[in-house]
């Protein structure tokens, strides 16, 4: 899977932020005494995790496609 400059862009913006949200929500779990809300930021944490992984390997498979040419 070759990604043009531009998806190579967003697939790091969207990382970007999925990071900034996984830092939120964690540090929000300390602060947040109601448990309907604690599940919410467990759920949105484990969202933010996979999401990362997931765009870590888009960019993994770009990245070894670029070195094979």
């Amino acid at each position: 899977m070759e990604l043009a400059l531009h998806e190579t862009l967003e697939v790091q913006e969207m990382a970007a932020f999925r990071t900034i949200s996984l830092t939120k929500s964690n540090m929000m779990l300390l602060l947040v005494s109601d448990e309907g809300l604690k599940e919410i930021l467990r759920l949105d944490v484990q969202m933010s995790t996979r999401a990362l992984h997931e765009l870590k390997e888009i960019m993994e498979k770009a990245q070894m496609q670029e070195e094979g040419k």
